[in-house]
């Protein structure tokens, strides 16, 4: 399923396109094995506060967010293979391109709207 959502910090909008991995088996699998996700397009992992790198092909950026939709960590340039991540106050994690999160000027405190 793919949402297209808003992120604001009241001052600016930023528009991502989101597939949602609800499921186990969509969140464990995540990004792995696939072919890298194009700019402005992410993958949102439900009910998941930390992310591993195994059997990545590519470098991510990793953003967090909490129950109310506000973005509380931006983890840039996570490395494949070697890279581990979490933020215990998150409720889901979205995985974009390496430098996709500073391209858009995703930051700490925007807010998650659904278009």
């Amino acid at each position: 399923m793919i949402e297209t959502w808003i992120l604001t910090n009241g001052e600016r909008a930023i528009s991502v396109e989101v597939e949602i991995a609800r499921s186990w088996w969509a969140r464990f699998k995540g990004l792995m094995l696939r072919a890298p996700l194009d700019e402005g397009r992410g993958l949102y992992l439900e009910k998941t506060n930390s992310i591993h790198m195994c059997f990545m092909r590519f470098a991510i950026d990793a953003v967090y967010f909490d129950g109310e939709g506000r973005v509380v960590k931006v983890v840039p340039h996570l490395a494949p293979w070697l890279g581990l991540s979490a933020c215990l106050r998150a409720k889901g994690c979205l995985e974009m391109k390496a430098g996709e999160a500073n391209r858009l000027g995703i930051q700490v405190g925007m807010v998650r709207a659904w278009k």
